[in-house]
């Protein structure tokens, strides 16, 4: 029972760790965002609220390029 207890503690950090870095990455691109191209509006929030760990990180690249924010949101 207790090697039950101490994994499931182990999967329960792993996951927290894990939702942690995905918030950081969506706080910086939310920041970078408004700071180059102003307030976003709320459909774009919730594009960034939903999108995977993968997207966050090829869109915060993307903002090194694009000159609007459609394309910082293309695939190349």
């Amino acid at each position: 029972m207790a090697g039950l207890t101490e994994r499931l503690l182990n999967e329960g950090r792993l996951e927290g760790r894990q939702e942690g870095r995905q918030e950081g990455k969506l706080d910086v691109l939310l920041r970078l965002l408004t700071r180059r191209f102003g307030p976003l509006d709320a459909a774009t929030e919730q594009r960034l609220q939903n999108a995977s760990a993968s997207d966050l990180e090829r869109w915060t690249d993307n903002i090194l390029d694009a000159r609007t924010l459609d394309e910082v949101f293309a695939t190349h």
